[in-house]
């Protein structure tokens, strides 16, 4: 039985912004007597995020959602990953993380009506942002990126290693022509996650999650007919719908102890790979592999001659995180172009050699 209102996150920000980084962070310095949970939405069809969230402890609870399904109009992927989450966990406090090509104002609004309004408290939602990327007019164009900035309460500008003031005053400018007065917060996620700084947690904790959500539905839920929630009655949370279970845990290996998949939405393209744990990869050839790659981002969590990696391409470069452990390898790459699934598999298989059982 909920007994109050779970205070709900979501972060949101394109391809490589650090949003995992981010969820990461908080998660390392969330109070020891509280229980947190993710619920991760992926584009691609393999989860990889959840591998990297999954050694916080075990009272943090993950689960992925594959395909970028929680922004779909339907809204039923959203509500039953949502109540199997918070049947499982019963948490304290939830982060939702939609994949950096989804639209979050479809969840925000979900969540904010219907079945989850006495279950869930929208609180501060946070967008993580480059501010290099407002040079490339792509961005500029894109209302995916504006509607990710529009519905956030505080912006991360991210990188900033990387960024210049320029950069920065660029971002602020953007943000004033487009109305959009959420403060923006320099960051540099990577940075204070290897530090174990806890400035920014503290900061956040003190100003945004306690405070209600800004964005406000923009109409109510209908009652009958097709909605945000779907036309079905709400799940209770102690149901367990195995027809519908949206989880990947359960793939089919081929004889060769590969699983692949694919996709294509809103103009991208999507090719991942599941290697069984008999897979060991060459760490070296691995990296120049990787570097070698045209593609919008690269993800990967590898089990290699030199221990467990976990790989992150985007925009040329490659940062690489040693992990404790993995069951299996796993490998996905996004693209604005058809990606030739063989030739890359065979480069792969190239790389590594195959364990005795």
């Amino acid at each position: 039985m909920i007994l109050k209102p779970i205070p709900t996150h979501v972060v949101t920000g394109f391809l490589g912004v650090g949003k995992t980084s981010l969820i990461q962070y908080l998660l390392a310095h969330k109070p020891a007597d509280e229980t947190w949970a993710v619920l991760v939405n992926e584009f691609g069809e393999i989860g990889i995020d959840g591998e990297l969230l999954k050694g916080e402890g075990g009272d943090v609870a993950i689960k992925e959602v594959a395909g970028g399904c929680l922004c779909c109009a339907a809204g039923v992927p959203t509500q039953v990953a949502v109540n199997q989450l918070i049947a499982k966990a019963r948490p304290d406090r939830l982060f939702i993380e939609p994949t950096g090509l989804g639209h979050p104002k479809a969840i925000v609004e979900t969540l904010s009506q219907g079945h989850f309004k006495p279950v869930l408290s929208m609180r501060a939602s946070l967008c993580l942002v480059d501010p290099r990327k407002l040079k490339d007019p792509r961005y500029l164009e894109s209302s995916l990126f504006t509607d990710q900035l529009r519905i956030a309460d505080l912006i991360l500008a991210n990188k900033m290693d990387l960024a210049s003031l320029a950069d920065l005053q660029q971002l602020e400018a953007y943000l004033q022509q487009q109305s959009i007065t959420a403060k923006v917060l320099p960051v540099q996620m990577a940075q204070l996650l290897s530090a174990k700084e806890a400035s920014l947690y503290q900061y956040l904790e003190k100003h945004y999650f306690a405070r209600p959500t800004a964005w406000r539905v923009s109409k109510p839920a209908a009652s009958t007919g097709s909605s945000l929630l779907g036309s079905r009655p709400a799940m209770p949370f102690d149901e367990a719908d195995d027809a519908r279970k949206l989880s990947i845990d359960e793939q089919a290996f081929d004889e060769q102890g590969i699983y692949r998949a694919s996709n294509r939405h809103e103009g991208r393209y999507t090719l991942g790979w599941v290697f069984d744990c008999c897979y060991e990869f060459d760490f070296e050839a691995l990296v120049a592999w990787v570097k070698a790659q045209d593609c919008l981002r690269l993800k990967a969590v590898m089990i290699t001659g030199d221990g467990i990696a976990a790989f992150n391409y985007v925009d040329g470069q490659l940062s690489v995180m040693e992990l404790d452990d993995s069951l299996d390898s796993r490998l996905e790459m996004i693209a604005d172009k058809p990606l030739p699934l063989a030739e890359i598999e065979q480069a792969l298989l190239c790389l590594t050699k195959r364990l005795s059982n």
